[in-house]
């Protein structure tokens, strides 16, 4: 039997930007270090994201030890520092959540503005602010950052690749944007795991994610296509939502690296029941 181990990592530091592959990162009460720490958010607070501004898949992040330097097309560089301390504070929302959130600056606020083409604001979230996990599948103590809903999404690399061959495509594991990959199980093998170990932190695995249609996003022409969602609605179909990928909780903080063995700790029933 072939060891099950964490092939990738990523965290995306901007929600719905791009992501940052790491090797060894820290594992925090709202997930990965950073990941979704940021926000950009419209004139009315609600959450911006590629399913309505679908220039955004065009942004580049990169992450040093103290800032994020953010890039685009025809567009200068802007460089945001990782620790930040703002007082003005907004009322944002995503889906239905309600949150406080802190401004960064003006000039980032103008930086996005102009590159995605309307008014937005760029927001962090303050150490001091809680955002629990929807407790119909979360323990009270679990939180998340500006996620839509759980701090991890998992997903196998096996999965991928049957769902590529189905499409007769090769698309990148990026499109489906995980935080977790992994590596050694079969295609789909995650639907029925429950609870696993990762470098002696617990993780559960409560419900399989619905997708949307930012998968279908082209990130080098901001542009949308097909394809996978035509082929995950034929093949991966359940009470009229498409699913790909694993949400999780984690119960511990800690450090996961590249590498790193999966050990099963539960199994159920394959969620979703395909």
């Amino acid at each position: 039997m072939s060891t099950v181990y964490l092939s990738q990592m990523t965290l995306y530091p901007i929600k719905s930007l791009a992501g940052v592959n790491v090797s060894q990162w820290p594992v925090i009460a709202t997930g990965f270090k950073y990941d979704r720490k940021w926000m950009l958010i419209d004139a009315q607070g609600r959450f911006m994201s590629q399913r309505n501004s679908p220039r955004m898949a065009l942004i580049h992040v990169e992450l040093s030890e103290h800032a994020l330097q953010i890039s685009a097309p025809m567009q200068g560089t802007l460089t945001l520092p990782l620790t930040q301390h703002s007082e003005r504070r907004v009322d944002c929302t995503i889906w239905q959540d309600q949150c406080r959130a802190c401004l960064v600056s003006d000039e980032a606020d103008r930086w996005f503005s102009e590159f995605l083409q309307q008014p937005c604001r760029l927001v962090y979230q303050a150490n001091d602010d809680i955002r629990h996990v929807d407790q119909n599948y979360a323990q009270l103590s679990d939180q998340t950052a500006f996620s839509d809903g759980f701090p991890f999404l998992l997903i196998s690399e096996s999965s991928l690749a049957l769902l590529n061959a189905q499409m007769g495509l090769n698309l990148p594991m990026a499109r489906f944007r995980p935080n977790l990959v992994v590596s050694g199980c079969e295609a789909y093998a995650e639907d029925g795991w429950r609870a696993i170990r990762i470098n002696n932190l617990d993780f559960r695995l409560p419900k399989p994610c619905s997708r949307c249609a930012i998968p279908s996003l082209n990130p080098e022409t901001g542009e949308y296509g097909k394809e996978p969602l035509a082929t995950l609605s034929r093949t991966r179909k359940w009470q009229n939502k498409v699913y790909f990928g694993q949400n999780v909780l984690h119960n511990q903080q800690g450090i996961l690296s590249v590498g790193d063995e999966i050990i099963i700790l539960s199994e159920g029933q394959m969620q979703p029941p395909l």
